[in-house]
């Protein structure tokens, strides 16, 4: 840290490979650094020597465009209660075709001897895990046309920029560097930034209760950072009342 460019990641992922690697398990959107990862490279590799690729998603669908067979994943999971404002609970498990007969359900149910069987045993099968409340699922069509009535990717643009304008103010503000260029490349709608030695604990309270900003700080390799994410909702003056906070809280 701080990263410059993306084979930069992929050539120190790849290096931990050896003969012996069977799965490849990356984020593709970090949670404590929030960076984008160039997984699509990394699951070509991965695919050309045999290793399977498990990619977790949880910040990706609705921040970033995704588009799961052209990734080419063997396993992607992706929340919808995140960046696509859907209900808690609500997610998805991709699985591509060629390696779904080697995933089995946690709970056998009544897919698993389904009497009238869908055209695709495998969503038999996984779809229906015991009687448990699906209301968040059915949800998710709703947020999906709510996204496409508000032009979404419009959205998305607007608070990167205010992502990026806050960014850069609070690198100033505490003489330290981002973890990454503010790019597309590396960040959509969340980025981390390093901060002086304090009180994670202790500021993200603060933050909270005295100025009604929640923001994660986060403790990571024996530094302290903070994760800033900019929703729909979100507006510059946000950003600015953040600033304000951190400089009148952070030691000097």
């Amino acid at each position: 840290m701080p990263l410059e460019s993306p084979e930069q990641v992929v050539e120190a992922v790849w290096s931990g490979v050896t003969p012996r690697t069977k799965v490849l398990y990356l984020s593709h959107i970090t949670s404590p650094t929030a960076l984008i990862f160039p997984i699509a490279e990394l699951i070509r590799r991965a695919r050309a020597c045999g290793i399977l690729t498990v990619i977790d998603g949880a910040h990706a669908p609705g921040q970033i465009p995704l588009a799961l067979d052209a990734l080419g994943a063997d396993f992607y999971t992706g929340n919808a209660h995140k960046w696509m404002l859907a209900p808690k609970g609500a997610a998805f498990l991709y699985v591509r075709r060629e390696v779904q007969p080697l995933l089995e359900p946690l709970v056998v149910s009544w897919g698993w001897q389904a009497e009238r069987p869908g055209p695709s045993r495998f969503i038999d099968e996984q779809e229906y895990q015991g009687t448990r409340d699906i209301a968040a699922y059915l949800s998710v069509p709703a947020a999906i046309r709510f996204m496409a009535e508000h032009d979404w990717p419009t959205v998305s643009t607007e608070c990167h920029a205010y992502l990026c304008e806050t960014g850069k103010r609070l690198s100033a503000l505490v003489g330290l560097p981002s973890l990454s260029p503010l790019t597309e490349d590396w960040c959509a709608q969340m980025a981390a930034f390093p901060l002086p030695a304090c009180d994670a604990s202790a500021l993200q309270h603060r933050l909270y209760t005295e100025y009604g900003v929640e923001v994660p700080i986060i403790e990571w390799r024996g530094r302290q950072y903070i994760r800033v994410s900019m929703q729909a909702y979100s507006t510059r003056e946000d950003g600015a009342v953040l600033l304000q906070a951190l400089d009148e809280l952070l030691p000097r």
